[in-house]
């Protein structure tokens, strides 16, 4: 998975081949029990056969997407952030039921009533794993380059969306960080738990002296995590081993010290029937990026498929409102009316996904349902608000305007297995209202290079915003901020005052009943009075795993954990 990015992105590293054999061949030769070239792992643990944790052994795990940079403050995938979130911690560490935030690196904080300044109470007995104190000084100075970044060593400004109006850190004692802001900023303790993309986890002050080019060395990236980095081999797979001496997980959590992994090996395996192919053969443990077509089979053959939906936003079509056609808000209301949801539901999802009823995810605080409103089936009052725009079908069906055709550029990312197959479920039923929607479902990179053109090339941009806290819609939709919609002072019906001021809304008050009222507001606006966004399907990340792997986390962002992991069968 990706996060649509509105910070400024790094250019990614150049692509190599991908070195594993792929295509459904291999696939056979796995499942008939030839292991390609990816070691089990060995310790001399016990095995365990009463639900008591084992310590030591390898866990061999599979992603679709592969790491592009060791460094957990650039990345941006699935796989960056996940890796990241277990060779660095938070200040905080958000419950993935509740939201509720609660203590990590940080025992305690406070926060003045406009919301501009919270201070933080450090733990005293963390390390980096070079030895190094974690204290107020590194807050400062993480917090410091994450945001305004450092031309110098071409460290970009990462976090300056998720912190906006940042002012600094004060110091007033080795254990307190003092975080301030120029503008009231109540998202900022679900921020300080973040764990998607570009994500604030913390790294030593000599990581962060060190170059963007530097960077690329994994043994530089020190953080105060459970695990380090052994090696790094882009494109091909990630290992990280023990850190000695962890002993401050999440107390919500409930592990107690060091991780009882001995390895975890990441391995990139984009072809979808080799990663079911090895993990059937028992050459890996587990893979995340399961199909859906490989649910239930590998559930049937004793496999165990883990899942959690993704809060944030859910997957979106979201409208630029500044090129044709799509700046005709007919256009946009059509598109979210023309599309059957009951078909993808039946047709594509499993059990692990759901359908979009609003921009937001149901798990996020703040969702409301939309489901019988905008978001609902009605072909026949999409083709009616079409009618009155001044939408004439054409002798293929494709309404035409002024001479010019219907036809509504889309693009998306590939590395969902949901994907494609929504989105052309999406463009059979809009070519029955007279929408021509075409479809450039592509991977990451070639995603990247194309977004950086999204504002003159492309109607459409599919993707979406991991964050589980209702301000994830201003990050997304604030004209200030990501500004998806690409709103200026003279787009065509929308005062983008006002949306710039209803989405602010979320940022002023921690009471839980505004930031619903104002969670409702920002929802009524972007999809209903302005239609800016068609929100699709629910995402999820789905996992399947060995009977013999334990304890894999899912965090408030649906990213994996390690520490609590553990391996039955001490290999």
């Amino acid at each position: 998975m990706s996060d649509l990015r509105s910070s400024i992105e790094q250019s990614a590293p150049t692509r190599r081949k991908w070195p594993w054999i792929a295509g459904a061949a291999v696939a056979v030769l796995l499942v008939a029990g030839i292991g390609l070239a990816v070691g089990r792992g060995g310790s001399s643990a016990e095995a365990s056969d009463d639900g008591t944790p084992v310590r030591g052994g390898t866990l061999q795990f599979a992603l679709i997407d592969y790491q592009r940079s060791p460094d957990p403050q650039w990345g941006t995938n699935y796989a960056e952030s996940l890796i990241g979130n277990n060779i660095t911690d938070k200040l905080t560490w958000q419950d993935p039921d509740t939201g509720e935030i609660t203590p990590w690196l940080a025992q305690s904080w406070e926060y003045n009533k406009e919301l501009t300044q919270f201070t933080f109470h450090l733990r005293k007995d963390v390390t980096f794993s070079d030895g190094t104190p974690f204290d107020a000084a590194v807050v400062k100075a993480n917090f410091d380059q994450y945001v305004h970044g450092d031309q110098k060593l071409g460290i970009n400004p990462n976090g300056a969306s998720l912190l906006p109006g940042y002012l600094g850190t004060d110091t007033p004692d080795q254990y307190t960080a003092v975080v301030r802001f120029a503008k009231p900023l109540a998202s900022f303790l679900q921020a300080s738990s973040f764990t998607a993309n570009a994500q604030p986890g913390f790294l030593s002050l000599s990581t962060l002296k060190l170059s963007s080019a530097e960077r690329a060395d994994p043994k530089k990236i020190i953080g105060t995590g459970p695990f380090v980095y052994e090696s790094w081999e882009q494109q091909v797979k990630t290992v990280l081993v023990k850190r000695a001496g962890y002993h401050w997980a999440p107390a919500s959590i409930k592990h107690q010290g060091e991780a009882y992994l001995d390895r975890i090996v990441f391995n990139t395996i984009p072809e979808a029937s080799v990663r079911t192919g090895s993990l059937v053969s028992g050459t890996i443990d587990a893979t995340l990026d399961v199909g859906t077509t490989d649910e239930k089979p590998l559930a049937d053959k004793g496999f165990t498929i883990i899942s959690r939906g993704v809060s944030g936003t859910s997957i979106f079509f979201n409208f630029n409102s500044q090129l044709f056609p799509t700046n005709d808000i007919a256009v946009r209301k059509a598109i979210q009316l023309g599309w059957d949801r009951d078909a993808i539901t039946k047709t594509v999802l499993t059990d692990s996904y759901s359908v979009a009823t609003s921009v937001l995810a149901p798990s996020v605080s703040g969702y409301a349902d939309y489901s019988g409103s905008v978001l609902k089936y009605d072909p026949e009052q999409a083709k009616a608000l079409l009618d009155a725009a001044g939408w004439v079908p054409g002798p293929d069906g494709i309404r035409a305007k002024d001479g010019k055709r219907l036809t509504v550029k889309l693009l998306g990312i590939s590395n969902l297995v949901v994907n494609k197959p929504a989105y052309e479920s999406v463009q059979q039923d809009l070519t029955k209202i007279g929408i021509d929607l075409q479809l450039s479902v592509v991977p990451i990179p070639d995603y990247t290079a194309q977004v950086a053109k999204a504002k003159t090339d492309w109607n459409i941009t599919a993707a979406n915003r991991s964050r589980n806290d209702p301000a994830v819609l201003n990050l997304a939709y604030g004209p200030q901020l990501g500004n998806a919609s690409f709103l200026t002072a003279d787009s065509t019906g929308i005062d983008v005052a006002e949306v710039s001021a209803t989405l602010g809304k979320l940022e002023l008050t921690l009471d839980p009943a505004e930031r619903k009222a104002a969670a409702k507001a920002a929802q009524d606006l972007l999809l209903e009075k302005y239609a800016l966004v068609s929100p699709i399907y629910n995402p999820a990340q789905v996992i399947a795993h060995a009977d013999y792997v334990h304890g894999i986390i899912f965090d408030a962002q649906s990213r994996n954990h390690f520490v609590d992991a553990w391996k039955s069968d001490g290999k």
